[in-house]
């Protein structure tokens, strides 16, 4: 079995540490931003002290013991960032929840976690709250960042951060320090639940080594100006933006200013202008696909000039990624493609940005080099929450598109026989909570986590192909791994969503979701007639444009791997509905259940003479 090595191993250490080493060392006016009145205001390093001081004694008020469960259920903002360090200083287990998450999925995370008191952000989060407290025992305290109405909560931040000051000894601070760096670097940090794919989420416990290594290792990776600036909107419920967007920028020095939510990024990242980004590659798919639209709309001219840049930037980006330095006309070529074209892209960023990182989901190797090529460099990683989650990351100095770059360091990679990848390393969870026979299956009795993703490595870097449990097997006997082909067919902007069908069947199918804004734009222009996504999915001119679109990446797939049939749905996936994970992941399960009626009817068909090769349902 081929065994990857990282590297040396960090010294074992502690978030705590990584809180007051930051605090002492950079003492910034800025280490937080957040947006108040129109404009980013800046939070210091002092203060944010003091507010995690406070709110730590607080928690001692309320009887929060080291060990605990304190939950915290909120959009990203300051006062996350503050309850997170208090329950760490406190040494109390804090337990990070989706503020998309529906009311039962919130009450079976309480339940499971035993949590004995949460922050909540906004009246919204309190009265969610409010319609499950007489379900949870356990829960004594809920505590409100935001003014709400009476009942809805026991305490606001201002009151909870005023009791805390209230009752401080004169040595308030030392003792703090003395007793948060009294943590042990196997204590448990956090509990973190996966959103799952099939079944109910797992409480995934992490020490405060197990991402403490993660922030050093990747400290080591990815170089830090020490002013950088980072703008912060992935929810800092998912492990990805806990460690790199949180800890990792807290302990750089990197100022974090946090979106105003998920829809405003574009206009943030032109008011923030940030230095370095943390995201899920849907973020760099729709700014990419901005661009491609805009360059393809504006006119012949303006379109020549796109394709003229691009195709440029490509051979550009082929020198580069070999190891030369592109000379000559091509230089000269490639200059004049920045100012036209990339510059435009580079602006829409805010024109700063150093590095972006992408992880969480595969990225199209198409888009990465297109953002290469642009001078914007996509460091795409791979990762688990058991894993704290980076397991691997392109770096700066070892950049490979289309792979998810090298082992970090102290982390051992490897892949078995089926193709599944295996790690060892300090990263590596304690344990799912209260589940030992899921824990024992995940990590094999010579302390290998089973990842459950199917990947090679080659060179030392890996690349992954799909998920091990997500691989179709036709009635045939054929093997095919949904995934790529899904990032096939979504390279097309017509195409919002695509989940290929096949399992135990004689050919693949792919159920379709339109992204209806351009497919709607399209059939105005071509003066269809339609009332709304049912009616408009049924003209056969959209059916036909859908099928060609979706189709059209697919001519170098095998046979067998070739969807025969397409199904268009009126409606995107979604989390309320349980389709999609909070981090935008397919439920395939589900998918195959709420869409059972449509597929089993596509395969009835597929006898018919004559039937249509694009359903819609």
């Amino acid at each position: 079995m081929l065994v990857v090595n990282g590297g040396p191993r960090p010294e074992p250490g502690t978030l705590t540490q990584l809180f007051f080493q930051a605090i002492e060392r950079y003492d910034k006016p800025d280490a937080l931003q957040v947006k108040i009145g129109g404009r980013y205001e800046p939070i210091s390093h002092r203060s944010l002290l003091e507010r995690v001081r406070h709110v730590a004694y607080a928690l001692d008020q309320m009887g929060a013991k080291p060990g605990d469960r304190v939950a915290i259920l909120s959009e990203n903002r300051p006062e996350w960032a503050i309850a997170d360090f208090a329950c760490l200083t406190s040494r109390v287990t804090d337990v990070a929840i989706y503020p998309t998450l529906p009311d039962s999925q919130i009450a079976y995370i309480l339940k499971d976690s035993g949590a004995m008191a949460i922050f909540v952000s906004t009246i919204e989060q309190a009265q969610k709250l409010a319609a499950i407290r007489h379900q949870l025992p356990a829960l004594k305290y809920v505590i409100s960042f935001d003014s709400v109405q009476p009942g809805l909560a026991d305490f606001t931040m201002a009151e909870f951060e005023r009791r805390g000051a209230e009752d401080e000894p004169p040595d308030a601070a030392a003792r703090h320090r003395d007793r948060a760096l009294e943590v042990r670097p196997e204590d448990i940090a956090t509990f973190l639940y996966t959103s799952g794919t099939t079944g109910k989420p797992k409480g995934v416990m992490l020490t405060h080594d197990n991402i403490y290594s993660n922030v050093a290792a990747a400290r080591e990776m990815i170089p830090f100006a020490g002013n950088d600036v980072a703008l912060s909107f992935l929810p800092l419920s998912h492990i990805l933006e806990r460690m790199a967007g949180h800890y990792l920028m807290f302990t750089t020095g990197t100022s974090i200013a946090y979106a105003e939510s998920t829809a405003t990024v574009p206009e943030n990242m032109i008011e923030v202008r940030p230095t370095l980004m943390v995201s899920v590659p849907r973020l760099y798919e729709k700014m990419y696909a901005r661009v491609v639209e805009t360059g393809m709309t504006g006119g012949a001219v303006k379109k020549r000039i796109f394709l003229w840049a691009r195709a440029t930037g490509d051979k550009w980006a082929d020198v580069k990624l070999a190891g030369h330095t592109p000379g000559g006309l091509l230089a000269l070529q490639y200059s004049l493609a920045q100012r036209l074209v990339f510059s435009k892209l580079k602006a829409r960023t805010g024109g700063r940005l150093r590095y972006m990182v992408s992880g969480g989901a595969p990225l199209s190797p198409e888009i990465n080099k297109f953002f290469y090529a642009a001078g914007l460099t996509i460091l795409e990683g791979y990762g688990l929450t058991e894993t704290s989650p980076v397991i691997a990351v392109n770096t700066p100095s070892a950049f490979r598109i289309g792979t998810v770059g090298m082992a970090i360091p102290g982390v051992s990679v490897s892949v078995a026989e089926d193709g599944e990848i295996l790690v060892q390393g300090p990263n590596v969870m304690a344990g799912y909570y209260n589940k030992p026979a899921m824990t024992k299956e995940a990590i094999d009795a010579r302390g290998w986590f089973h990842t459950g993703d199917i990947g090679v490595l080659k060179d030392g870097f890996l690349t992954i192909t799909d998920r091990k449990k997500d691989l179709l097997v036709t009635a045939g006997g054929k093997n095919i791994a949904p995934q790529p082909i899904e990032a096939l067919m979504k390279r097309s902007k017509f195409v919002a969503e695509a989940v290929l069908i096949g399992d135990r069947r004689k050919f693949p199918m792919a159920l379709v979701v339109p992204d209806f804004d351009q497919l709607e734009k399209w059939a105005r222009y071509k003066g269809l007639s339609f009332t709304d996504h049912e009616s408009l999915i049924e003209l056969p001119e959209a059916r036909a444009k859908m099928e060609r679109e979706t189709l059209a990446g697919l001519k170098d797939l095998a046979h067998f791997e070739m969807p025969k049939k397409i199904a268009l749905l009126p409606a995107e996936f979604s989390v309320d509905r349980g389709e999609l994970t909070p981090t935008l992941k397919v439920k395939r399960r589900v998918i195959d259940d709420h869409y059972k009626h449509v597929i089993d009817q596509v395969y009835a068909n597929v006898e018919a003479a004559g039937s249509a090769p694009v359903e819609s349902h």
